[in-house]
């Protein structure tokens, strides 16, 4: 079923075209921002009437004449300068509604006529440090994109790409080798498995303090820098004991960053894994090839790119060094050397970075040096139509308006920010439920908890900053995740109590060949449920979670309003099924938008 913004979008383009004679006509339409005015207005035409210079209330008059949208909209309005306003009929409503009945799985919503394989870059934590709240956003806007592109039927490929090479991972190696910690060895062998050291086994944490410790070391001693590098050096020359340890490292890392996936709702698996060493090889291959195409030169030692359009506050051009004086790679080799992998072996034909908006001019750049080199353009081994996309976010604040960090001035760490929203949470549950079970007050903290945490980022526009408040995001009020879990649960309590009645909803809800939709409060919530698949298509377009958040609230809302004005269960006959109807899909609704697509879990009881 296709969404009414795109059946209205195309026939009054065509009709556009027709009144002033020009191919490639345009019409913008968006839904109506007041309902007095109708559902939706079609814009844009003023715009048109000054480019082919005509009178714009004329123009809108020419369009409206030979519109036909009988099948959809009561007559079309025209009002102010050049304004056309359309409401639907609300025997077109009914029948949407009864096609979204038949399509339980989607909704009614279509999926795209020619998929694309997207390649999605997000999370990408550091190896030896714990995630932190500066994770939170690229983790959990990633894992959304992904799945938003995925209902719409793309194949999508997630990549986390983890910083696990490089000089840090010479002082893990090394800090771990000198301090005594040892490996069980089978045959002789350094297989992969846990560090053991006084019969104890190394964690995240520890293995996070002693990496700041050497870190500190480095910088005071410069011997202990240069034994640091030796590592290095070992590592990346394939020295099979250097690399043991740095496998393990990697694994210890990695074993606690699938735990916080798997309590976030995130889809990361093992498989997705790629970081900077799994193009170690490709990097001098990158280098060559930039110089054979006259790109990449020699600048104090270094070999670099100069993308045009890029300069420095000197007016000087600014570079993209891809090997130091040292011989050294950097991160802009690595992204450069991920981008032809994704192009070539991946055959990605978009491929999009989800990262903090600081790191702008580095992708612009690594964008524009991949351009230049045609790797993302028409190649031999590449595809013509891959386009790259970074995708940027604002930072989480404190209450203060400072970027959010403990008392001792360090990120707080993510696994004790949803330590507290659940304990916090489960503080609420005692309070208002204090009769559930211990196994239910939990399961409740939890999905309650961690969905206050995502759905307070998601709400917000992702490009903005946002100020992290567990009061604001915990409360039963608002656009909150509990607000909108706890309308879920309210409208599966009326089937329940129902049951309790004896009123068979399945027996009714089949039963059903037409519907009965009068009452305003009806064809309001009706209006906004067929228009699930434009708030789908609207977010998916932006990457803007929070477009799906607004609409689930308002579906929120406008369901509240239909609850207090239209009994449901003592509803006559002739309406009760109806009703049942559209509460069924609004839960429908909540929950494939918050389970499916945010990844946040809804709950049958709060």
């Amino acid at each position: 079923m296709q969404s009414v913004l795109n059946i209205l979008e195309k026939r009054i383009s065509e009709v556009i075209c027709e009144v002033t004679g020009q191919a490639g006509c345009a019409a913008f339409v968006k839904p109506a921002t007041d309902p007095k005015f109708g559902d939706y207005q079609v814009n844009g035409v003023m715009a048109l009437a000054k480019q082919i210079k005509t009178n714009p209330r004329k123009l809108a008059e020419q369009i409206v004449a030979k519109l036909d949208v009988s099948d959809i909209c009561e007559p079309p309005e025209i009002a102010g300068p050049g304004f056309i306003n359309l409401r639907l009929k609300p025997d077109f409503v009914a029948t949407n509604l009864v096609q979204v009945i038949k399509d339980p799985g989607r909704l009614g919503i279509e999926k795209v006529d020619k998929p694309r394989t997207i390649v999605v870059d997000f999370s990408g934590p550091n190896i030896a440090k714990q995630m932190h709240v500066g994770h939170l956003r690229s983790t959990i806007i990633g894992d959304c994109i992904c799945r938003l592109l995925e209902f719409e039927g793309h194949k999508v490929v997630r990549q986390n790409h983890i910083g696990d090479w490089g000089l840090q991972m010479g002082m893990v190696i090394m800090v771990l080798v000198e301090g005594g910690y040892r490996k069980v060895v089978e045959d002789g062998l350094m297989e992969p498995g846990h560090y053991i050291t006084e019969g104890q086994h190394i964690s995240l944490e520890n293995l996070e303090d002693l990496y700041k410790n050497i870190t500190q070391r480095c910088e005071e001693n410069s011997e202990t820098a240069r034994k640091a590098r030796e590592w290095t050096v070992r590592l990346q020359s394939g020295d099979p004991h250097a690399k043991a340890y740095w496998w393990d490292a990697k694994a210890i890392t990695l074993d606690a960053c699938f735990i916080l996936y798997n309590r976030l709702g995130v889809k990361l698996e093992a498989k997705d894994t790629c970081g900077e060493s799994s193009y170690s090889e490709m990097l001098p291959i990158v280098v060559k090839d930039l110089q054979e195409k006259g790109l990449a030169v020699e600048s104090e030692g270094a070999v670099c790119v100069f993308p045009e359009g890029f300069k420095d506050k000197e007016g000087k051009p600014l570079p993209v060094i891809v090997q130091k004086s040292d011989g050294a790679y950097l991160y802009a080799t690595t992204d450069l050397a991920a981008i032809r992998y994704r192009v070539g072996e991946l055959k990605a034909e978009r491929i999009i970075y989800v990262t903090d908006a600081r790191q702008n001019l580095h992708f612009q750049m690594i964008f524009k040096v991949a351009e230049m080199a045609g790797w993302a353009l028409n190649q031999a081994r590449f595809r013509a139509e891959t386009e790259l996309v970074h995708v940027t976010f604002g930072s989480v604040l404190g209450e203060d308006g400072k970027p959010l960090k403990t008392r001792s001035g360090e990120n707080v760490k993510l696994k004790e920010l949803l330590d507290e929203a659940v304990e916090r949470a489960r503080k609420i549950v005692d309070e208002k439920n204090p009769e559930l079970s211990k196994q239910e007050k939990d399961k409740i903290a939890k999905a309650v908890g961690v969905g206050a945490v995502k759905y307070a980022d998601f709400s917000n526009n992702r490009t903005s900053d946002y100020i992290f408040s567990f009061n604001k995001m915990l409360a039963m009020e608002g656009n909150t995740a509990p607000y909108m879990q706890y309308a879920y649960a309210r409208i599966r309590s009326i089937e329940r109590k129902a049951q309790t009645r004896n009123i068979d909803i399945e027996t009714e809800l089949a039963g059903i060949k037409t519907l009965n939709i009068t009452e305003p409060s009806e064809l309001d919530l009706a209006k906004h449920l067929i228009r699930y698949g434009e708030a789908v298509q609207s977010a998916v377009g932006d990457y803007r979670p929070n477009y799906l958040t607004a609409y689930l609230y308002d579906l929120a809302q406008k369901f509240s309003g239909f609850y207090t004005n239209c009994p449901v269960l003592d509803a006559s006959p002739d309406k009760r099924p109806t009703r049942l109807l559209l509460c069924d899909l609004t839960a429908r609704t909540i929950e494939h938008g918050l389970s499916n697509l945010l990844g946040i879990e809804v709950i049958e009881q709060m």
